[in-house]
């Protein structure tokens, strides 16, 4: 049999990095989840068990605790791209390093109805995504969210569907839309505010599902990402995944009760899954820079 290695890369995944800032009375803190894959010539590593140029796994985690007291944790973009352009930088072997980071959102507790210094709850489900890629072509810095689920109660409907003979699902000009969004956006450049236009992305997306009347899910998305580039010059690529959280009227006729759109079985799956990609009008395609980033071999 003639076989060959035809990719290969290797990194630790999901380091738990919790950088607390005790700078003043008033804490700060980031809670990051951070992935790191290192790409060069490690073949023989594989072929022949030679570990000469590996930088151990163990080696990766312990550079993101060291740079995060270092260097701090100004954003999640900005201590990704820290830690790839070390590892392409710094390590020899190393010809191109990919980092992810998702960070985990905390708030104040209130005390006496104000915010306390030092103690936070987790909030939410909803995690916010860094991922950069450097290698010798360049930097490509993606952002994004996911898991941020959110409902309409009105403004969306959904007719005038092909139908069949297997078709039974009913039109409607009225009804429940919720998802729970995964977003991606590609920034032009690695030079930015990345807190302020993750705030303005995710202000953004959130305004425009509320406001945008819905003629279908399809429709919301893009919708989404042409406001996303119209609000945030920088962001030249958003792309979305977004499952249609079902919501069914509950039929309470066996009960002798109405029920005019107001009690709901919200059901898991199956479920419809929609995703897009909006560009901006002459953007240069992002091609393998975006497959790249996003963690393709």
């Amino acid at each position: 049999m003639t076989a060959r290695l035809r990719a290969h890369q290797y990194g630790k995944a999901e380091t738990r990095v919790v950088r607390i800032v005790r700078d003043t009375p008033r804490h700060e803190i980031r809670d990051l989840n951070v992935s790191t894959a290192l790409r060069g010539d490690f073949a023989a590593a594989y072929l022949d068990g030679d570990q000469s140029a590996v930088l151990p796994t163990d080696t990766q985690k312990n550079t993101a605790f060291a740079y995060a007291k270092e260097h701090g944790v100004a954003s999640p973009e900005r201590f990704a791209t820290l830690l790839a352009r070390h590892f392409v930088d710094d390590v020899a072997p190393v010809s191109g390093a990919r980092v992810d980071v998702d960070e985990h959102a905390w708030v104040r507790v209130l005390v006496d109805r104000a915010e306390h210094d030092h103690t936070w709850v987790r909030s939410g489900q909803e995690v916010r995504t860094a991922s950069v890629t450097v290698d010798a072509d360049g930097t490509w810095v993606v952002a994004g969210l996911r898991d941020l689920t959110v409902l309409k109660s009105t403004g969306s409907e959904f007719r005038g569907f092909l139908q069949d003979a297997y078709t039974t699902l009913p039109e409607t000009t009225d009804r429940v839309l919720a998802t729970s969004l995964l977003a991606q956006w590609r920034y032009a450049g690695t030079e930015l505010d990345f807190d302020a236009t993750y705030a303005t992305v995710r202000s953004t997306l959130l305004s425009t599902f509320a406001t945008q009347h819905s003629l279908a899910l399809q429709q919301t998305l893009w919708e989404m990402g042409r406001a996303v580039l119209d609000a945030v010059p920088e962001v030249v690529e958003i792309r979305f995944a977004a499952p249609n959280k079902h919501h069914l009227l509950a039929d309470l006729s066996p009960f002798g009760l109405d029920n005019p759109g107001e009690v709901f079985f919200a059901a898991d799956r199956p479920y419809g899954l929609i995703e897009a990609v909006v560009v901006r009008d002459g953007a240069p395609d992002a091609g393998s820079a975006w497959t790249r980033s996003v963690g393709a071999p």
